[in-house]
C-alpha cells in the first residue's frame, strides 16, 4: 500500500519504477514474463519490503499499532509512512508532491498494456483519486484504509487507524526521518540507481 515510498525509491527509471510498483500485483510465476528492467525492479520491491519490515524503527512503530490492530500492524506503518514521507516531501525531494504524482501517473499509464489485467481497471481509478498526492491528508489516508477494510479478513482490525495515527503522528514522523535516509542509503547500495 505505499506507493508513494516505492515510486520515489526507483532512481528516476521509468521501468525500474514500473516494476517497483507491480511488486504486489505479480506473482512470482509472472515475474519471468517482464523485460529485464521490470523484473529488476519487482525484485527492488521485495528488497524493499524486506528491508523494512527487519528494521528496527520499523519494528517499534508496528509494536506500538500490534495492540489495537494485530496482524494489520505492518500493513499501517506502510500506509502510515506514506503519509509521513508526503507531509515531508521538501526534505527529499526537489520536485513538487503534485508534479511528481503526475508524472509517475504519466509514466504507468503508459506502461499500462504490459500490467497484469486486474490494473487496467485498477490504475486509472487510482490516478482519479489521486492516491499519491491523497497521502497528505486524513482524508486521503481515511479513504487508503477504507479500500483497506473491503480486501482483508479481519477489517474490525484496521478499526480506529486513522486515530491511531493521530495518537502516534509525533512518534512516526521522528521514526520515518530516521528510517527513511536508511532505506534510501540501502536502495543506492544494492546498485539499482546505477
Amino acid at each position: 500500500m505505499n506507493f508513494l515510498a516505492h515510486t520515489f525509491l526507483s532512481c528516476q527509471d521509468e521501468k525500474l519504477l514500473v516494476g517497483n510498483f507491480l511488486g504486489d500485483f505479480v506473482s512470482n510465476r509472472q515475474v519471468p514474463q517482464f523485460e529485464d528492467r521490470i523484473r529488476e525492479g519487482i525484485m527492488l520491491h521485495r528488497k524493499i519490503d524486506r528491508y523494512t519490515d527487519d528494521h528496527p524503527l520499523v519494528r517499534q512503530a508496528m509494536k506500538r499499532l500490534y495492540a489495537d490492530h494485530h496482524k494489520y500492524a505492518s500493513v499501517l506503518v506502510d500506509v502510515f509512512y506514506d503519509y509521513c514521507l508526503s507531509n515531508n516531501w521538501d526534505r527529499y525531494a526537489e520536485e513538487s508532491l503534485p508534479d511528481f504524482a503526475q508524472r509517475i501517473y504519466g509514466i504507468l499509464m503508459r506502461f499500462l498494456p504490459i500490467m497484469p489485467t486486474k490494473m487496467h481497471d485498477r490504475l486509472p481509478r487510482m490516478i482519479e483519486d489521486d492516491w499519491l498526492c491523497g497521502y497528505q491528508e486524513l482524508a486521503g489516508i481515511e479513504r487508503t484504509l477504507h479500500y483497506l477494510k473491503r480486501r482483508v479478513s479481519k477489517p474490525e482490525y484496521l478499526e480506529g487507524a486513522l486515530d491511531s495515527l493521530i495518537r502516534d503522528r509525533a512518534f512516526l514522523y521522528d521514526e520515518f526521518n530516521e528510517f527513511f535516509p536508511e532505506v534510501i542509503a540501502f536502495v543506492n547500495a544494492e546498485c539499482f540507481c546505477d
